[in-house]
């Protein structure tokens, strides 16, 4: 199908052109989304009437939209999950829960302005593109952690290997702590048991 961008796509064309896709590409997307309409004679005569006033409305949206991206770029959203000890997650984040997250935190984002190239499936920092205009694109980055003191040794550049190695030498230190207090007092017990006949034959 032909149809005449109402706005700029990626990896399709600028406001204007005319350009040809897939029947369900347009119909599914483009058409409904007001992205495009059909490449009637009808059509491009009413786009090139409206043409200025769609250039002053998208130049406007987009100085509004690069306005966001400046205050949005860069930020960290910390998004809590249930992992395995590998890091593995119980599921994935998706673009609903990166959107959901930068709104928590004062940013009104829209799940289908998020673009994820993959599910995030692991723990750790993940940076994620946001469609904020055609034109205009800003990076957030995700910390998925299991608790809030995880996001923020994360945060500070550990990663969940490196907090899996300290918990064990952690958890191995406080066991060899545990034998050596077990070592001293079997010690002191075996002292006393020592000195005990000593003093009952001082006694005599």
């Amino acid at each position: 199908m032909e149809v005449i961008l109402l706005e700029r796509v990626a990896k399709l064309g600028q406001m204007g052109d005319v350009v040809t896709v897939k029947d369900g590409y347009a119909r599914n997307f483009l058409l409904p989304q007001e992205k495009a309409l059909r490449a009637s004679d009808a059509n491009i005569k009413a786009f090139e009437a409206q043409k200025a006033q769609l250039e002053a409305r998208n130049l406007e949206t987009k100085k509004e939209a690069e306005a966001l991206a400046a205050k949005l770029d860069g930020q960290k959203f910390v998004v809590i999950r249930s992992a395995s000890d590998a890091g593995s997650l119980y599921g994935s984040v998706t673009t609903r829960d990166a959107a959901d997250a930068a709104t928590e935190n004062g940013f009104s984002l829209d799940r289908k302005q998020v673009a994820l190239k993959a599910p995030i499936k692991e723990l750790g920092l993940h940076e994620v593109s946001v469609v904020l205009h055609p034109e205009v694109e800003a990076t957030i980055i995700l910390n998925v952690a299991r608790s809030a003191e995880e996001a923020e040794l994360q945060a500070e550049g550990k990663s969940i290997q490196e907090l899996a190695a300290e918990e064990e030498a952690r958890a191995e230190f406080e066991i060899a702590e545990l034998f050596d207090d077990i070592g001293a007092a079997t010690s002191e017990d075996e002292d006393y048991g020592d000195t005990a006949p000593q003093e009952a034959a001082e006694e005599e």
